[in-house]
């Protein structure tokens, strides 16, 4: 029997670090009635927050994926973390996601990492309601977040409730549809609350907003919209419709307020789920892409009709297994399914199936369209692939994942270690896909590579934890690149004559530099054959090949175009083999004499300080070679932007907390690559090839 997919709500909760996410999450799983006992995030005892790394830090480094009830409705509600090193597990639950809420501090307000999630929810195009939390905390204010909202997202804050009370003495909020209060004061039992009329003294400003929220929702119907101004007031119902069109179309985001460690506000934000926020039906399909990655044009509708389609999200190992959580757009899923993934292009059979609550599951026999759900030992499936009905193949448009940009070499201690260390760094890569590992030919040392300190920094730590392989570990490496600043024209020519057939291969070229971004271009406008058609891809693949290693220091090169313009060609000797190594020798030819330059990573980094730091910290960020931006008042502090080379912010967070007196935070993200000044690439270039001779000597 199909379940009825408009009662399913797929739903993310995102925030910044320490906003409450995990908390707001906690409260939903209580008043779903799915744990009796509440667990604290502060305590390390959070029943979403499952890994030691998690409740040590008091962070969320995995999305948790869990499904409750509320109100006939099946919410399936995946925590996503707030750090920015981990964004890339919350552009991935984005992608499988219909709606979201997005939860703001009610005293630090829209922070940066926010604004990077806000980012991606929009870019996902994800419905979202907003949760504006901790608004019983010390220099909490509702009003001050909501504009915040409007100014550093550009966003639409529909303002649904008001607060009664502020810091200690937030009691409840008043919800403006019915202009009821709703009070939460039974300090023994928080679920409890009870609906009175709202304080007299609120009654302009609950009319001020309430004329305010009727006249932006009845902008999504224009029958009623004319009524309402000849005198006739909307319907609840009526209303409600309209709010939910216009969520659904992102033209504005409901906004709730409230405190999920006091447990005041979380019913009517579950509420909003079930009324705005959309079911999968209601959400644009997936594209589906053909082998090159282009949109075919087809989509896979959400229905338990078509053919399976389900795209795997997030790998996960645990105690009972590897997990995949996968999310099926169409068709239906039944335990012992043969399920062809169009990756691999290999089938596996479905054997446990499980839904997850958090830390515990429950077995199933089969899943449908709307559903996000976890399978037990599938072998070959890493995130983004597809897996569908062996007899209609197709691909879901899969997840980009950004390009690593630091990297630390680590050692085993010891033979044992040595073992251990490549089963967990297996695991470890298919958990995570923007963790990379590569094995130094030379010296033998595994380098592992990723987004960040803090993101390495806990991969050593699973390691050692999760995994009991003890490393130890190097200093941090910049991912530095190399490109060309000169257009140079040159020609080489390949010739080798050793009895039989020898080698020949002539090619005439330019090698230019090319637009940012734009990576290795290559052309050829060869006329008349002097180098024959089927040699051209040879050329392409010589020069390709040596691109990983850049003349300076042995960086990968980027962004510039070889165009192929003449060349010669024997009968007999030429082969593709040996354009290819013509190509090979001729970038080792013209590069050096192309102006190579050294480009290094820019890092568009967020620091928020108290005010009596500011000077304090933007000299040290200066002296950190720093572009300083922007800087913004906030009512906590400053908040200053700029962009700063990654080699000068190794162990920031140290000298930040150090000069703000432990107030101080940061986030940041990597922006573009920017040449390298001069006396910085010679530093680099020396101790590369430093490195390189101590390799050679072990």
């Amino acid at each position: 029997m199909a379940a009825d997919l408009s009662k399913y709500r797929n739903i993310g909760i995102f925030a910044h670090v320490d906003a409450g996410k995990t908390t707001t999450t906690e409260r939903i799983l209580k008043l779903t009635g799915k744990i009796h006992k509440i667990g604290e995030v502060h305590d390390g005892e959070s029943t979403m927050d499952f890994m030691d790394q998690e409740a040590e830090r008091g962070i969320t480094i995995q999305s948790a994926a869990t499904t409750c009830e509320w109100d006939g409705h099946r919410l399936n509600v995946i925590d996503t973390p707030g750090h920015v090193d981990f964004t890339i597990e919350v552009y991935r639950s984005l992608k499988v996601l219909d709606g979201g809420v997005g939860v703001f501090c009610g005293s630090g307000g829209v922070e940066p990492q926010s604004e990077t999630n806000w980012r991606y929810a929009n870019e996902s195009e994800v419905s979202r309601i907003i949760f504006v939390n901790k608004l019983d905390r010390m220099g909490a204010d509702f009003f001050r977040v909501v504009k915040q909202v409007e100014d550093v997202l550009g966003a639409n804050p529909l303002v649904m409730v008001l607060p009664i009370g502020i810091e200690e003495d937030f009691i409840g909020c008043v919800d403006l549809l019915t202009r009821k209060a709703w009070i939460w004061d039974n300090e023994q039992d928080t679920t409890e609350f009870r609906l009175d009329e709202p304080p007299a003294d609120m009654a302009d400003k609950i009319e001020e907003y309430r004329e305010m929220l009727v006249e932006t929702a009845l902008e999504q119907d224009d029958d009623l919209m004319e009524a309402y101004l000849e005198g006739e007031e909307p319907s609840i119902e009526d209303l409600k419709k309209c709010i939910r069109k216009g969520t659904l179309t992102m033209d504005f985001f409901p906004t709730y307020c409230g405190s999920a460690f006091k447990d005041k506000g979380v019913q009517m934000v579950l509420d909003a789920v079930v009324d705005y926020l959309p079911s999968p039906t209601e959400v644009k399909p997936q594209p589906e892409v053909d082998e090159e990655g282009n949109e075919t044009g087809d989509y896979a509708i959400v229905s338990t009709d078509g053919p399976l389609r389900a795209l795997a999200f997030k790998i996960m190992d645990d105690r009972f297994g590897a997990l995949t959580f996968i999310r099926i757009y169409s068709g239906v899923l039944n335990k012992g399914d043969s399920v062809l993934n169009s990756f691999t292009g290999k089938t596996e059979r479905v054997g446990r199936m499980v839904e997850m609550h958090a830390d515990d599951r429950n077995e199933l026999n089969s899943a449908q369209a709307g559903d996000i759900i976890a399978v037990v030992g599938m072998k070959d499936v890493q995130t983004g692939h597809t897996l569908c009905d062996p007899k209609h193949p197709t691909t879901l448009e899969p997840m980009v994942f950004p390009d690593p940009v630091i990297s630390i070499a680590i050692t085993p201690v010891d033979k044992a270690s040595t073992e251990k260390m490549g089963i967990a760094i297996g695991k470890m890569i298919k958990e995570d896909p923007s963790f990379r590992v590569e094995t130094d030919q030379e010296s033998g040392e595994t380098i592992i590579k990723g987004m960040g300190e803090l993101h390495l920094d806990i991969k050593v730590d699973i390691l050692k934890r999760t995994h009991g392989v003890e490393v130890t570990v190097g200093a941090p490496q910049v991912a530095y690149r190399e490109t060309i600043t000169k257009r140079i024209e040159d020609s080489y020519t390949h010739k080798k004559q050793s009895g039989g057939s020898g080698q020949f291969g002539k090619i005439e070229y330019i090698i230019e530099p090319g637009e940012p971004g734009t990576g290795f271009e290559f052309e050829s406008t060869v006329t008349g054959g002097s180098v024959p058609r089927e040699f051209w891809s040879a050329v392409e693949a010589g020069f390709k090949k040596m691109t990983d290693r850049g003349v300076l220091a042995g960086f990968p090169c980027l962004d510039f175009k070889v165009t192929l313009f003449d060349g010669a060609f024997h009968a007999v000797d030429s082969s593709a083999v040996a354009f290819e190594l013509a190509a090979m020798a001729a970038y080792r030819q013209s590069m050096p004499t192309a102006g190579p330059q050294l480009m290094e990573p820019i890092m568009k980094v967020d620091v928020f300080t108290p005010e009596d730091h500011v000077g304090d910290v933007i000299g040290d960020l200066n002296r950190r070679r720093g572009m300083i931006k922007s800087q913004d008042a906030t009512p906590t502090g400053v908040r200053i932007s700029g962009e700063i080379p990654l080699s000068e912010m190794f162990g920031y967070i140290g000298t930040l907390r150090t000069m703000t007196s432990g107030r101080g935070q940061f986030g940041m993200e990597f922006l573009q690559y920017s040449p390298c000044p001069r006396n910085v690439a010679e530093e680099v270039i020396k101790d590369t090839k430093e490195r390189e001779e101590a390799k050679k000597k072990k």
